[in-house]
Order: C-alpha cells, then structure tokens, then sequence
C-alpha cells in the first residue's frame, strides 16, 4: 500500500513556491501526495505538476471561530483521506494542522519550523502566548523539523520540545536555476527598460511581502540616505501586498518612506533569477526570520546581501563574507552598509563570488530533500509502517 503524505499550509502559495520542488521529489520518492491550503490561484499550478490539492478554510490571522472551523475540516478530510503522515508548515497550520492530525489517529506527524512568530522584542505577554502555542503543538509531533539551527536551540531551550524530537532539516534552493551564468544579457536590458529601471543608477533589491515586519519602511528610509550620500539609485521591491496582514504597506506607503529616491515595484514574479540579476546589492532588513530563502537566493546569483542581525539572517549571510549583518531597525547602520557597499565595487565582486560559492555548499535544496524524506522512512520504519522501496532522492534539478 503507497504511503499517503498531506503537507499543509496556510496558502496556496506556499505549497507553490517554497515547497513544490520538495512535493515533486517525495512524490518522486515513491510517496502518494497531496497539498493541503486555503484555496487560490495557486492550486492550478501544483496540479499541472500532479500534485493533488484539497482546501480547507485557513487564514493566517487569529481568528477563533473560522480556526475552530478549520480544526474541524482539518479532521474531517484526515480521517476521510487515512493519509500516513501529515506534514505541516508555518505557525497557524502547525497548531491545527497537527492538533486534527493526533485528534484523527493519523500514524506519522511532521512539523516544520519555518521560523517562530515570536521573537525577543515583542512585548512579553504576546511572546508567552505564542510559545505557549508552539508547546501545545510540539506535543502532537512525532519529529519536528527546524530550518534554522537557533530555532532548533531555542525550542530546545524553551522547552517547546525535547530534543530527541527536534531534527535539523535546514534550507535551500535550486542553485542551477539560480545562477547568474543563465541569464542572457539582451534579455536583462529589455527588462530593464520594461520595469522603467533608470539606465545608469545603481539598484538595491527587495524580495518579500510587503509587510512592516520586513523593514520595508526602514530600507526606504535608508535608501533615501544612501541617495544624498552617493547620488541616485533605484529600489526594486519584488513581491505582492499582504492584505491578510494588520502591517500590510502599500507601495505609496514605501514610497513616501522613501522620499524623492526611484521605487519601482515589479509585483509577484515568476522570474526570480532575472530579478536578482538586476540588483547590485539584496537588502532585507526583517524583524523576525526562519532561514530566508530570498537571502540564499541573491547569493547564489552573486549578489552581496545587507540583511539584519536576527535568527534566520544569520544562517544566510555571513557578515563580511556574503554581506553584512546591521542591528534591528537601525535605519543609519542600514545606510551605511549599502553605502560601503555601492562605493566599493571590489568587494561586491568578492562578497558576490563568495556567496555563490556558500550557496553551491550549504544552499542546496537537494540535501534538504534526502533529510525530508530520509525522516519519513525512518518514522514508518519506527511505526511498523511500509516506506516505499523508491525512496530514494533524485539527483536532478528541477530547474
């Protein structure tokens, strides 16, 4: 009988973008899958890819009654389905995803930590709450997978979970798509021009939601800095409003941060590697991260990275090799590191060639697939459950 495997999340954009490479291979794998999110324009897409989606009434705000709803059309579809193992993903998700997963008797419970909400500067009745949470959900796991190795420690140490349960998984992403080499120069001039980037002014690159917890507001504001200090330059923002949001921006919100610099926002893209080839320089200076993909992404494409000294960040860049790390919301020490930066075209080529070369080592979603899947067969295995004979990872990319 093939092992049945349900990742959840909360959006359908999530299974698309940050875990579809990883469905293909455990599908690959030998395993029977199927996504499980909130319904969208996203789902046709995974289907075009065979995965199988089902949706189920997810939002990411706190919401008691539709998650009390969701709760119940989580165990609804679990024990209709008699999935062997239930994955979950990001924090929302985590909660009920699992809690419906143990209430409905599913064998194999997986849950990956894509970073934790809470963080060390909230206000500490909020904090309490949410790692309350994230204990209540540990204890329906079987295995929890951390990407991020301070995550792994500070759930440990929190006594979230025991750490016989907690698993370094890791992060990564294709680094043969990634990979500026790729890109034909003709084509990146007409884009240029298409986006309305000036001809000659330098561009730091922002990829994410735009959401007040990314330091959008405050890269702006550095950005205007940087431009009475060195002269003109662009700030390309890739990526969607969050509407779903409480912080949720609008791009007049960045722009008035940013004054009489050049914002030019590109929206959601589907050609990432493009994007990063526009860029001089990656800045995300976020409040709170799990292992950012962006960040591993700019570096795979050569692109030296200012991002911020918080979880996540720090597994991505390394300061003074791949970019700099710069304090919380510290608007001038943002400026000044994408100032050294601009005026110094010598170490963007060496951080640039330096994080091309740590993404090839340590960014590889590959590896991250054979933990995925290597957990899954040792849990079966544990259970007294058949793992597919096949579950063995591909070495193809799947760019």
């Amino acid at each position: 009988m093939t092992a049945r495997v349900a990742h959840v999340t909360t959006i359908d954009q999530s299974l698309r973008y940050l875990l579809l490479n990883q469905l293909r291979s455990i599908a690959d794998a030998g395993y029977q899958v199927t996504g499980m999110s909130a319904p969208g324009p996203d789902v046709s897409a995974l289907e075009a890819h065979g995965i199988r989606h089902i949706a189920v009434p997810l939002t990411r705000r706190l919401t008691p009654l539709a998650d009390l709803r969701a709760l119940l059309r989580l165990y609804r579809v679990f024990r209709r389905e008699r999935f062997t193992i239930v994955h979950t993903h990001t924090p929302k998700p985590g909660l009920l995803g699992q809690l419906a997963a143990r209430m409905a008797s599913v064998p194999v419970i997986v849950n990956t930590i894509h970073g934790f909400y809470f963080h060390e500067h909230m206000p500490p009745a909020q904090r309490r709450f949410y790692i309350a949470m994230e204990r209540i959900a540990a204890r329906c796991s079987d295995l929890i997978l951390s990407q991020s190795s301070e995550d792994l420690d500070t759930a440990v140490r929190l006594g979230i979970c025991p750490r016989e349960r907690i698993q370094l998984l890791g992060n990564g992403i294709d680094i043969q798509r990634f990979e500026r080499n790729r890109i034909d120069p003709a084509h990146l001039a007409r884009l240029r021009q298409t986006l309305g980037l000036p001809p000659s002014a330098p561009v730091i690159g922002f990829v994410g939601r735009l959401v007040a917890e990314k330091g959008v507001i405050e890269l702006a504001r550095a950005v205007q800095q940087v431009q009475s200090h060195s002269g003109p330059v662009t700030l390309l923002i890739v990526g969607g409003v969050d509407r779903e949001k409480t912080d949720a921006l609008t791009p007049a919100d960045v722009q008035a941060a940013a004054g009489t610099t050049t914002c030019v926002f590109a929206g959601v893209r589907q050609d990432m590697p493009e994007m990063y080839a526009l860029m001089d320089i990656f800045a995300l200076p976020s409040y709170r991260e799990g292992f950012p993909r962006a960040a591993m992404e700019a570096s795979a494409m050569g692109i030296p990275c200012v991002v911020t000294d918080v979880r996540g960040c720090r597994e991505a860049v390394e300061h003074g090799r791949n970019g700099f790390l710069t304090p919380l919301r510290d608007v001038d020490a943002l400026a000044d590191a994408l100032v050294r930066l601009l005026q110094d075209a010598s170490l963007r080529a060496v951080m640039g060639a330096t994080g091309r070369s740590m993404a090839r080592e340590r960014f590889d979603e590959q590896h991250v697939f054979q933990r995925v899947i290597g957990a899954y067969r040792r849990l079966l295995r544990e259970k007294g459950l058949p793992a597919p004979e096949s579950a063995a990872m591909p070495a193809t990319s799947r760019a």
